[in-house]
């Protein structure tokens, strides 16, 4: 065991940094939730996963743990009031959830449930999300806050929200959007709250930094804000105008960042009160990040704050503005909509296969060899620490023989099978012995790299992790079981998808990105499967259809006040006709096709039922 243990996992794949309170491993070596934060209410997830196999449910699943939601909009309320106590803001803030995070309907309504109370705002940047958001149960203080670039469709869709009761709210990004209120006070409909986004000069930090800024895609600058204000006046809508909004960026991993922000747009807000404009609400926008990694560093993969300080920061900084302009104190929206979905999900994957040239069968060598295959056996049998670079470089030297050789007609493909395999273990030999060497050449590390095992788990990158795919956006990843036991393997992660892409090789550290993950040797194993976490946060908005896999299978699991576990809802992935649907591809199209086939009437019906068969089944690997 070389003196592994459960503190030595945690330390590991560092846990106790990253886990917010949520994710633990238990004394069982276990990965487990705590949806309420509570040690004693904790669920392995190995539970969970047989309580889905008995109910037929495989792997890839998506866990979601609505209890988590509700934490986490309990906890930046609490760090507001907490920071307008302290600081004796004379005013109020209500949250704002950004359905553009995660749109399942599911994930909404518990957040939409957990902020009742307190008003919570929902905020739509399009018509179809607008349209969505009528189903929603808010409180009739909340707003409809709608941004997004608008026409007259858009507008008619707020004014039909307004007569529904809901407290509509139109964000106006762009000049050219103030023409489609004229058209809704000339057909006599019901005109929206409004709010003006406000280009800033400050900008955000980490990989979103470039959505703020003065080169930013939205916003009003100073000189189109005061046009815009007039044009107000001029058609008599100055007294719609509630809201200034801004937004720097996603994720902002550096909290210098957003305090010069906020100094910048309640210096905005506070020079427009003095000048008459009966404001309400600032907006602050996104961009409160999570640490994904644990570092609590400013890198692309955490943040050097938390949410008090964020509340603190938002709070203090608007407050001292305000009074130095001495104009009364907004009300304070924000749009946190990753620290609200991001700890609610984890994906688990079940591991199909680990692989390296190294672990095929040792081919058997005889007494009489070919002169090359003697070569490299030479090397592999003489290597030792002092002589492993000039070894390997000629080990190099016979492989490129070798494969000449192959070419030319002049080698069998046994010969080089061996060979192969000879390389392979004199570079795993090499990368062993440059370990211990006081200097590592940059030509060892690219080569331990290049030894990773490969491990096939059964999921799409594409459709389950497009931000790692797309930005190398980190995720916290790890067995879910077995942790009290050392790892022996290093490896990197591939999808079944038919694309080289589909790879994870970069992963979470305090200190680095390593590029590996420590697992078990799998096959020590019937099952084994890794949990990814943190995928709560658009990853099922963006995710896409590569190779037509589709959406996998979802639980909603939660802890009863018995420490019991209870799964609420079970939402199947989507099945073949699912997918194929989507590009206009239809069973009863491709049924039809075995009618010009010349079958008999037995096999056409045979072949039918496979089909349909074919077509309900999970897109994903199954047992």
């Amino acid at each position: 065991m070389d003196g592994f243990s459960i503190k030595t996992a945690k330390e590991l794949y560092g846990i106790d940094s990253w886990g917010a309170g949520y994710f633990d491993i238990d004394s069982k070596g276990y990965l487990s939730a705590m949806p309420t934060k509570n040690v004693k209410s904790s669920i392995p997830l190995t539970q969970v996963l047989k309580e889905a196999q008995k109910k037929n449910i495989s792997t890839p699943i998506l866990l979601r743990f609505p209890q988590i939601l509700h934490g986490q909009v309990q906890a930046i309320n609490n760090a507001f009031a907490t920071a307008i106590k302290e600081y004796k803001y004379k005013n109020q803030y209500t949250p704002a959830y950004p359905i553009k995070v995660n749109q399942k309907k599911s994930v909404v309504d518990a957040i939409m449930e957990a902020g009742y109370s307190n008003s919570i705002n929902i905020e739509v940047g399009s018509k179809a999300e607008a349209v969505a958001s009528f189903a929603l149960k808010l409180n009739k203080k909340a707003m409809t806050i709608c941004n997004g670039f608008k026409d007259k469709d858009y507008y008619n869709i707020m004014a039909t929200g307004e007569k529904l009761g809901r407290n509509m709210l139109a964000v106006i990004e762009k000049p050219f959007e103030l023409d489609g209120l004229l058209q809704l006070k000339k057909e006599k409909k019901a005109i929206p709250s409004l709010g003006f986004r406000i280009k800033l000069d400050a900008k955000g930090s980490g990989m979103w930094q470039k959505s703020g800024g003065s080169a930013s895609k939205f916003g009003l600058s100073m000189s189109q804000l005061l046009q815009a204000i007039e044009w107000l006046k001029k058609h008599d809508l100055i007294e719609h105008l509630k809201m200034f909004h801004f937004h720097i960026g996603s994720q902002i991993t550096d909290i210098r960042k957003i305090k010069q922000a906020i100094r910048e747009a309640a210096r905005v807000y506070a020079k427009c009160k003095k000048i008459g404009l009966d404001l309400e609400f600032l907006n602050v926008g996104g961009g409160l990040g999570i640490d994904y990694d644990g570092s609590k560093t400013s890198s692309d993969a955490s943040v050097n704050y938390g949410v008090q300080e964020y509340a603190n920061d938002v709070v203090y900084n608007v407050l001292e503005i305000c009074n130095d302009e001495q104009v009364s104190h907004p009300q304070l929206i924000s749009e946190s909509g990753r620290f609200l979905t991001a700890y609610h999900a984890v994906l688990l994957v079940d591991v199909r296969d680990q692989y390296h040239e190294r672990y095929i069968n040792p081919p058997k060598f005889k007494k009489q060899e070919s002169k090359i295959i003697q070569d490299i056996l030479y090397i592999d049998e003489n290597m030792t620490a002092k002589n492993f670079r000039e070894f390997y470089h000629d080990s190099l030297v016979k492989k490129d023989e070798l494969q000449a050789m192959f070419h030319l007609g002049l080698l069998s493909i046994e010969d080089r099978s061996k060979g192969e395999w000879l390389f392979w273990a004199i570079a795993e030999k090499a990368v062993k012995y440059s370990q211990n060497a006081k200097y590592i050449a940059d030509e060892f590390v690219e080569l331990r790299e290049h030894l990773y095992e490969k491990v096939v788990c059964n999921f799409s990158l594409f459709q389950s992790l497009p931000d790692h795919w797309a930005l190398d956006q980190l995720f916290p990843i790890m067995p879910i079981s077995h942790l009290q036991k050392k790892p022996t393997q290093k490896a990197t992660l591939v999808d079944i998808t038919c694309d080289s892409d589909g790879e994870v090789d970069k992963f979470v550290d305090l200190k680095d990105i390593k590029s590996y993950l420590d697992i078990h040797q799998i096959d020590d194993y019937k099952d084994y499967h890794l949990a990814f976490l943190f995928v709560g946060a658009y990853q099922d908005t963006m995710g896409d259809m590569h190779n037509l896999f589709g959406e996998v299978n979802e639980l909603s699991v939660t802890i009863n006040k018995d420490n019991t576990m209870k799964i609420d809802q079970i939402y199947e992935g989507e099945k073949i006709k699912d997918t194929i649907a989507i590009f206009d591809y239809f069973p009863e199209k491709i049924i039809n096709n075995l009618k010009n086939k010349n079958l008999t009437e037995k096999d056409e019906s045979d072949l039918k039922k496979d089909i349909l068969n074919y077509c309900n089944m999970y897109t994903y690997l199954m047992d």
